[in-house]
């Protein structure tokens, strides 16, 4: 598994995705151009908060009798995220496009992951999107086999499946962002699940030259260029990029230090869940592997040392940790353009890059590979 915060719960798959960066500013007027009207099951009364993820602003109003509703100026179709249980960033459980019209929102309580948004076109478009990609991506013999396998605890068959899985979705993204390059939400799609890993630069290059002019330019089109930029210099094959953080005790570590040693640069966070389920994965690699010349240097997306420190104990990640506390703003991140976590990159002895988003085994079978 891995943090995915664009979908919700209904699609979360397998990353911590970045929604938040690079602020922007709004248009300037004054006449509202947007109502979101909401109805929430099960709440007579709180706060509703809605998350502009362009220029980081949140707004709040309160819910009366079930019933809320923001009303405001939008320029061209932005996501946004909305939520009911504070303002923290893990707190926005729905996404959706906020355009020009009338929105409305239905939601239970209980299952805000399950909120439907509907009323314009760019939001009826991802979300008719949404529930197809689900459909066919998790279909009911995937979900007994999943069950399965989860129910033996059998690992292999559980990587197995992820794998599968990833195919079935870059298929089914590839064909719909090569059919609608006008869309505001393939572009998005783009950005969520080909920016996450981009292993190959030269297939986003594709996808994103495909798009029209007008979403290239686009604010999530700016982000996948800049994704596209990093992923080019952090290609397998490219010298790492040098970048050194503190370590836990405040101590200045540069990757530079790790030249001569197999290292694995492993980007994670307290918060990030799939992260902590691969941290078991990783340990096991480097158990077996770190005696024979294997390090990591993992850099944590962190912003609380607190929870930070209490993660490493409790995981048992005794190999170097480093962070800023910047949390998506981590200029390692940024450096590598890791828009989703976990991801890592595996350097050789000079520092080159010779694989990168290893998961579950595969980190393993491609520590064997290099004949230790």
């Amino acid at each position: 598994m891995n943090c995915l915060s664009i979908f919700g719960a209904t699609l979360l798959a397998f990353a911590c995705i970045n929604a938040t960066a690079h602020p922007q500013t709004p248009p300037i007027t004054t006449e509202p151009d947007y109502t979101l009207t909401g109805t929430i099951t099960g709440m007579e009364t709180g706060w509703v908060y809605l998350q502009h993820i362009q220029t980081e602003k949140i707004d709040s109003v309160k819910i009366s009798a079930g019933k809320f509703i923001f009303s405001g100026v939008v320029g061209d179709p932005e996501y946004c995220r909305l939520g009911i249980r504070g303002k923290t960033r893990r707190e926005f459980r729905v996404g959706f496009f906020l355009e020009k019209g009338a929105l409305k929102l239905e939601a239970n309580k209980e299952m805000m992951d399950e909120a439907v948004v509907s009323g314009t076109p760019v939001q009826d478009e991802y979300r008719q999107f949404g529930e197809k990609f689900k459909a066919a991506v998790d279909g009911e013999s995937y979900n007994k086999a999943h069950a399965a396998a989860e129910a033996k605890k059998d690992t292999a068959q559980l990587d197995s499946l992820r794998k599968e899985r990833g195919a079935r979705q870059h298929r089914m993204l590839t064909e719909y962002i090569k059919t609608h390059p006008s869309s505001y939400v393939a572009v998005l799609e783009l950005d969520i699940w080909f920016s996450y890993d981009p292993a190959d630069a030269a297939d986003l290059e594709e996808l994103y030259n495909g798009l029209d002019e007008h979403i290239r330019t686009s604010y999530t089109g700016k982000i996948v260029k800049g994704t596209l930029d990093a992923a080019k210099k952090t290609a397998v094959g490219q010298a790492a990029p040098e970048f050194a953080q503190a370590d836990v005790k405040g101590k200045s570590v540069a990757l530079s230090s790790f030249k001569g040693q197999y290292v694995l640069i492993d980007f994670w966070a307290s918060w990030c869940g799939p992260c902590r389920e691969e941290n078991p994965a990783v340990l096991k690699a480097w158990q077996r592997y770190h005696s024979k010349g294997f390090a990591i240097l993992g850099v944590s997306l962190d912003e609380q040392k607190d929870k930070w420190l209490e993660a490493i104990k409790k995981d048992g990640l005794n190999w170097t940790q480093v962070s800023d506390l910047k949390g998506w703003k981590n200029s390692a991140a940024l450096l590598y353009g890791v828009s989703g976590i976990p991801m890592n990159f595996l350097l050789d002895k000079n520092g080159k890059i010779i694989a990168k988003g290893l998961r579950g085994e595969d980190l393993e079978n491609k520590l064997a590979e290099l004949a230790y």
